[in-house]
């Protein structure tokens, strides 16, 4: 039997649970499923199942935990961080044939849906009841709910609505011994001991396989006002921000930093993009405002808000989107951000966060440490400024060979995290740990996190089948 394959008994067992429908081992089936989307790693299996029930997945899961046998659940496999791919001789386990809405209770305003709804039917079926899912990130038209709650995604609207997190009130999980936790509750108010929920977003399927979530739903935004502002620094964003947040009465929903060099290669490699300005700024916010009652003026609030932004200095010039074609317009300069990145050389990225009222320390510091470090480098920074996460993304000089740049990413990576650990930040804001990251959670957080995260990957997966390898770091056996 060769590194990739498994026990044929157990094959034969799994393609049972899953019925004829539910399985394959096409190389060109198989394929799409072992792709990073960043090409940082590759994937290896001998199987792929597709179960279409949660008794299905807790019967592929029972199997492999009493033959020793790894499971590696996935979703969109959007992932950044190498989170949901497996290595030889373990199960790969697609939620993608899960993608019923259970119900949708317009009342409570909540939805129980499937691990395998893609993330854009979830917005659709919420917005067929007039009602908003606000969870929003550019991968929504493939990536599933699953996936979003397993790593805890982030997205534009963290700002108003909060993290995936904070989306959910019950979950359903298949357990590493195959047993089912039926955690589908409704209620906002539920202190009846540990919230059990908690241990499982987040953790990327090494504690067990989300199923089905019930999910909060709010009131859908029934007047929307976007605006591309240009601003002095980031410091006078800040200021911005809180002069926005409280003349709105908090109806900011979005509020998204770009550097001038962001624009430059979004302007430079996607087409159809224009700057809504008639001359170059260094910085730049994209600020949304929304508000579920109809009438309501919020082209005279933004206005008001920019009016005092520019009498304090804050404001150099803003442009208000007059249709929702040139809210779009404004939006896609901001979400081709990384498409135009990959199009423009070698890249090296950083998902970190900061309290918000130290965005502009961070901007300004970790620009200084990339020049020092890579001279030349082109720093395309941008990201969410409301909730404190930025993008410290850096570009190869154009002199420079992307190989001879891409040999400085442990050395540049290890600075600019440095920094970020130094200003109580995170370095993984939205992204996860994945494998990608796995090493710096042994390197930045405490003994006693870390000495907690392996007691639970012990308490509930002591047999090691639930994604394994990915965000808790083994144990250094050289000490």
């Amino acid at each position: 039997m060769s590194d990739c394959q498994l026990p044929e008994a157990l094959v034969a067992r799994l393609q049972a649970a899953v019925g004829a429908h539910g399985w394959s081992d096409d190389p060109q089936v198989l394929a799409p499923h072992l792709e990073d989307p960043r090409g940082t790693y590759r994937g290896q299996t001998a199987l792929l199942l597709r179960p279409a029930t949660t008794a299905e997945v807790a019967e592929v899961v029972r199997l492999c935990h009493d033959a020793g046998v790894a499971v590696v659940p996935q979703g969109g496999n959007t992932g950044l961080c190498g989170g949901a791919l497996p290595d030889a001789g373990q199960v790969l386990l697609s939620l993608a044939r899960m993608n019923r809405v259970r119900d949708l209770d317009a009342a409570n305003f909540t939805m129980t849906v499937e691990a395998g709804c893609v993330l854009a039917a979830v917005q659709a079926a919420a917005a067929e009841a007039d009602l908003l899912f606000p969870l929003s990130l550019a991968a929504e038209g493939s990536c599933q709910i699953g996936g979003n709650l397993a790593t805890n995604a982030g997205g534009t609207n963290v700002l108003r609505y909060g993290n995936a997190r904070e989306q959910v009130l019950g979950l359903e999980v298949v357990l590493a011994d195959g047993r089912v936790w039926n955690g589908l509750r409704r209620l906002r108010k539920d202190n009846t001991g540990y919230p059990l929920r908690e241990l499982f977003l987040a953790s990327e399927g090494t504690l067990g396989i989300i199923t089905a979530a019930v999910l909060k739903l709010y009131p859908r935004p029934r007047e929307t006002q976007v605006a591309l502002v240009a601003v002095r620094d980031p410091e006078a964003a800040l200021r911005l921000l809180r002069r926005a947040r409280e003349l709105s009465g908090d109806a900011v929903v979005t509020f998204e930093y770009l550097n001038r060099t962001s624009l430059e290669l979004v302007l430079a490699t996607i087409p159809d993009t224009r700057d809504p300005f008639d001359q170059a700024h260094a910085h730049y916010v994209l600020l949304e405002l929304a508000s579920g009652r109809p009438g309501d003026d919020l082209r005279g609030l933004v206005e008001l808000i920019l009016e005092a932004g520019f009498e304090a200095g804050e404001v150099s010039d803003a442009a208000l989107a007059a249709s929702s074609a040139q809210a779009a317009a404004f939006w896609r300069l901001r979400e081709s951000i990384p498409e135009a990145q990959k199009r423009t050389g070698a890249g090296i990225r950083h998902d970190v966060a900061v309290p918000v009222s130290r965005t502009h320390e961070l901007l300004a510091q970790g620009g200084a440490l990339a020049e020092r470090l890579v001279p030349g480098v082109r720093l395309v920074f941008f990201g969410h400024l409301g909730d404190g996460n930025i993008h410290l993304n850096l570009n190869q000089p154009p002199e420079m060979a992307p190989e001879a740049f891409l040999a400085r990413t442990a050395e540049v990576n290890h600075a600019i995290l440095d920094l970020v650990m130094g200003m109580d930040g995170s370095f993984s804001a939205e992204h996860g740990v994945g494998r990608l990251k796995r090493d710096e959670v042994a390197r930045y957080k405490s003994a006693v996190e870390v000495d907690l995260m392996r007691r639970l990957k012990q308490a509930l997966d002591p047999a090691g089948i639930l994604n394994p390898g990915k965000v808790v770091p083994p144990v250094d056996r050289s000490a």
